[in-house]
């Protein structure tokens, strides 16, 4: 295939390069110049603007785009006018499903499918490939696949032999298909259900991320009973010290998780790699940032009326390392001095 690919962040740049490694030509635009530059280098075609790239792509032309969800209206109006009745624009990044209903109903207006591709893979997607999870039309869908199948683990397309037809008898979508999904990407459905897939995805993976974390921690506070506990009023005391005199070696646990055990992960992975380079993790500040997903899953669940705590936690949990929990403590805190005047003891 031809792509144009605009958007070349710390992704874009990566899928550009793995797109060129399977043998597509990638007709690549950022608006930091570097960016065009290090991906030229790879063997892409650099280019200096939206218009220059969509000159660029022959009929009927494919544009991924790879930017934060705050400019994807910004880019397509940019696009619009310049794309043509049977192209086809791709949001690779986090938009929001709803969003992509909308934006894929104004693009039909004048006959341009619009594609939403929820990507995970982050940095180590270059090696390992993407999983991409795909929301659009079938017809705009099949057109991507060759693309799409290189972009994902499997590295090469699928085949729908052996998977049960649909119902009426028609031959089945590929991308649709139990097949393509153990090559690691799937049509999901119409617009926005790409995005929707992911949304939940990234809810699920601060769930994760939130348990990983706190068993660690608790691992981590095991040698309570080692140290002297304060001696007064305010401080419930440890009652059982001689429980809790372990003195855990956190990387070398992590490190035998992920060999056999029920929870291994690629986040395990991670957190088992962070933890050997830094054992007590001291190059991070803990402010831990969510870019939307999360939101929008917890969102998700309160409209249509699921039980979703553990992911509610994971997210108010990432509120609450960037200081936001702050002045309900600060009150908290001048509550007990009021009632019982409770002094606040240093941390």
């Amino acid at each position: 295939m031809r792509i144009g690919m605009i958007g070349l962040g710390r992704m874009g740049a990566n899928m550009v390069r793995r797109l060129v490694k399977g043998g597509h030509e990638c007709v690549a635009y950022d608006h930091t110049v570097e960016h065009v530059k290090a991906v030229a280098a790879f063997g892409a075609r650099g280019v200096s603007s939206t218009a220059e790239l969509v000159n660029a792509l022959t009929s009927p032309r494919v544009v991924w785009i790879m930017v934060p969800a705050a400019v994807v209206d910004s880019v397509i109006g940019e696009l619009e006018p310049l794309l043509s009745a049977g192209d086809v624009l791709i949001d690779g990044g986090n938009s929001n499903y709803r969003d992509d209903i909308r934006r894929a109903a104004q693009l039909r207006g004048r006959g341009i499918h619009y594609v939403d591709v929820g990507t995970s893979g982050g940095v180590l997607g270059f090696e390992e490939g993407y999983c991409l999870m795909i929301g659009g039309a079938r017809e705009a869908v099949a057109l991507l696949e060759p693309a799409l199948a290189t972009l994902a683990p499997g590295g090469r397309q699928a085949t729908a032999a052996g998977d049960a037809p649909p119902a009426g008898g028609a031959t089945a979508d590929k991308a649709a298909s139990l097949a393509a999904a153990r090559m690691g990407y799937l049509h999901c459905g119409p617009p926005g259900a790409g995005h929707f897939v992911k949304m939940v995805h990234n809810g699920i993976e601060y769930g994760l991320m939130a348990a990983y974390a706190e068993g660690l921690n608790l691992l981590a506070h095991a040698d309570a009973g080692l140290t002297a506990g304060a001696a007064d009023a305010e401080t419930a005391p440890l009652s059982d010290p001689q429980f809790f005199q372990y003195q855990l070696d956190l990387a070398a646990i992590t490190e035998v998780w992920r060999h056999g055990s029920i929870i291994s992960s690629r986040l395990l992975d991670l957190g088992a790699r962070a933890l050997a380079e830094d054992r007590r993790l001291e190059g991070f500040a803990g402010h831990v940032s969510d870019s939307g997903e999360g939101r929008w899953t917890v969102e998700a669940a309160i409209e249509v009326g699921v039980p979703a705590p553990v992911l509610s936690a994971a997210l108010y949990g990432r509120f609450e390392s960037r200081g936001r929990a702050q002045f309900t403590n600060k009150l908290l805190s001048a509550m007990r001095l009021g009632f019982g005047g409770h002094l606040e003891q240093s941390p």
